[in-house]
């Protein structure tokens, strides 16, 4: 075993499975995903049992996030199997299970078969409450199949569940937002994760933007949507651990923190993405190519990458600021010990952000973006990446 491979051991372990069958695309996803058409469910169904025996694992898988896709459109029985082909290969059950269920396709028969299983959370693409802003994304479920949806959920028991909410929308108003906001909170879920809407190339929204049939909200007021969300949700109870991510006490999602926190991860299902045993890297966007890898024992994959100390550091330190906790930097320094940074343009760079307001730096080297900083959070780790790549001065 390399020293990679001996520090990954010592790191938490996640599973994410990508389930990729949606009925129809919401305008502005670009994940890949195919029409649900039962041939392709039972090949796909095969080939995760196919991909699942390559891998070995060797220490206790920590947590589990299915996403998609629509893992909900599958049947009952489906996810029974798909559930049942994944736990024979753990030592022990995970201590977090996270499945993605739109509105639409909660059904009391998935939720008993997910909840024997051993799941532990569902997230719940609400996006919206308003009818007019889910016919702009493109939704295909009702204000009143969420209500029914939670009710489902919560009659099974389910004490963690997750609402996905979108702003910034076309059209969308801060009042519209703040009832959003208001609309979930009495709905009492554990978790909230709040997503600024992206133009995503070639999605229909997208498209539509090119054409001048919609347009996206300016960067002053995505702030105020954003700065919204962080005002509202602390003072009732949930709060900020990440930039979209709001949480009661105790109900942060650990498969996310340990992802953000560069631990690993082992992608399975065609387009999933893998940071696992020293290497990065994801499966090919392509149900067929990726069914002919598997069957070839050669499974198909594209940006395969030797993860070195100096990207797990840059990385750890890039999503670290995306949390409120921050990132305690000597820690981070001793933990990856990446010997080709060059650490003094990165004390400049902190320097700098914290003349701005944007930067909070204590006196032993913890670094926590202020709120200020966290609107501009991309740009901070643009200017990161540019310090990093900087030569040190030969004198």
């Amino acid at each position: 075993m390399g020293l990679q491979e001996k520090a990954d051991a010592q790191t938490p372990l996640g599973v994410y499975f990508h389930i990729p069958f949606c009925a129809r695309p919401c305008d502005f996803c670009a994940f890949y995903q195919k029409e649900p058409r039962r041939g392709d469910i039972e090949r796909y169904l095969e080939g995760m049992e196919k991909e699942l025996a390559l891998v070995s694992f060797d220490q206790s898988v920590e947590t589990v996030f299915w996403g998609g896709g629509t893992p909900g459109l599958l049947s009952a029985r489906d996810l029974r199997r798909l559930g049942k082909a994944m736990l024979q290969h753990f030592s022990s059950p995970p201590s977090e299970w996270t499945v993605e269920m739109a509105p639409s396709t909660v059904k009391a028969d998935k939720i008993t078969i997910l909840r024997d299983l051993g799941v532990t959370r569902i997230s719940l693409g609400v996006q919206s409450f308003r009818p007019e802003m889910l016919e702009i994304l493109g939704r295909s479920h009702s204000r009143e199949q969420i209500y029914r949806a939670i009710e489902i959920i919560r009659h099974q028991d389910f004490e963690n569940l997750n609402l996905d909410l979108i702003f910034s929308i076309p059209e969308q108003s801060l009042a519209m937002w703040l009832c959003d906001l208001e609309e979930a909170v009495a709905l009492a879920p554990q978790h909230i994760s709040t997503y600024n809407l992206t133009f995503e190339e070639d999605t229909a929204l997208w498209l539509r933007r090119e054409k001048g049939q919609t347009k996206g909200k300016t960067e002053t007021e995505e702030a105020a949507f954003f700065e919204k969300s962080a005002e509202f949700l602390p003072a009732n109870g949930y709060g900020q651990y990440e930039i979209s991510n709001y949480s009661r006490p105790g109900f942060a999602c650990r498969h996310n923190l340990n992802t953000w926190n560069m631990s690993q991860w082992a992608g399975f299902g065609p387009s999933a993405a893998s940071q696992y045993q020293g290497w990065r890297y994801a499966n090919v966007s392509s149900l067929d190519q990726w069914l002919a890898g598997l069957n070839e024992g050669k499974p198909q994959q594209v940006d395969r990458q030797l993860l070195t100390p100096e990207i797990l550091f840059a990385d750890s330190l890039i999503f670290g600021l995306r949390t409120n906790r921050g990132v305690d930097l000597p820690a981070l320094r001793d933990r990856f010990k990446p010997d080709k940074v060059d650490f003094l343009p990165l004390d400049e760079l902190w320097e700098a952000l914290r003349e701005e307001g944007l930067l909070e730096v204590s006196p032993n080297q913890c670094l926590r973006l202020t709120n200020k900083g966290l609107l501009v959070a991309d740009g901070v780790a643009a200017d990161i990446l540019t310090k990093l790549d900087e030569k040190p001065a030969v004198c």
